[in-house]
């Protein structure tokens, strides 16, 4: 990454910070609502058997509890996010039930995350299996913009996954994102690399966006 591109990142996330860090939980709350009951019409969503859902943070993004619930009374497969700090990477391992979930500990920035067993045996994990696929990723992000760029917390986690499960047989998952008003940015306004994965679809609490065939952003409102 170039210093100007990786110092354009920094101060973006800089600038985004200190607006999701002045929004009230109620806000976020309802956002999240509406994103959710977005999420849960999606044509994709309607048609996967299996989904990564990323657990959110205590504060500052789209809130996945009630999601990743009705995800698992679905009966749909749910991933959710591992990071392994001693290689600095990332998996995605089983939910089986909402007990389960309920009983994950906190994790770095106050994330829950799955332990690596349950019930005394390993639990399934997507890279680490020959047969495990995901259908759908649901993605975080401090920022997002209209032509579906999406910017991360700066790790990588999420980019160095994807790479390494299409470097396998498997087909892409579809990207999408999850964001709240305060994270949609203009068409370009999000600065990317040659190693940032751009979104299929974006879910905001107002709009679902996707990109036609020629490049430019189609909105679906609330009542399509």
């Amino acid at each position: 990454m170039s210093a100007t591109l990786k110092a354009q990142k920094k101060l973006l996330r800089k600038n985004l910070a200190a607006t999701l860090n002045r929004l009230d939980p109620t806000i976020i709350e309802e956002q999240s609502r509406s994103i959710v009951d977005r999420v849960l019409r999606l044509p994709a969503f309607e048609r996967c058997r299996s989904i990564s859902c990323y657990l959110s943070m205590p504060a500052g993004e789209v809130r996945t509890d009630v999601l990743v619930q009705a995800i698992l009374r679905s009966g749909r497969k749910l991933f959710v996010p591992k990071i392994h700090t001693t290689s600095g990477t990332m998996d995605f391992l089983r939910v089986y039930s909402l007990d389960d979930l309920a009983s994950f500990p906190s994790g770095a920035w106050g994330i829950k995350e799955p332990p690596e067993t349950w019930q005394g045996e390993k639990r399934d994990e997507v890279l680490g299996s020959a047969t495990e696929s995901l259908d759908v990723i649901l993605l975080p992000g401090v920022a997002f913009d209209r032509g579906l760029s999406r910017l991360g917390h700066g790790k990588g986690y999420y980019d160095r996954f994807i790479a390494s499960y299409v470097s396998t047989t498997r087909p892409k998952p579809l990207l999408v994102g999850l964001g709240l008003r305060e994270q949609l940015l203009d068409h370009g306004q999000v600065p990317v690399g040659e190693h940032d994965w751009r979104l299929d679809v974006l879910i905001t609490p107002d709009q679902t966006i996707t990109l036609s065939s020629g490049g430019q952003s189609e909105q679906a409102k609330s009542d399509s």
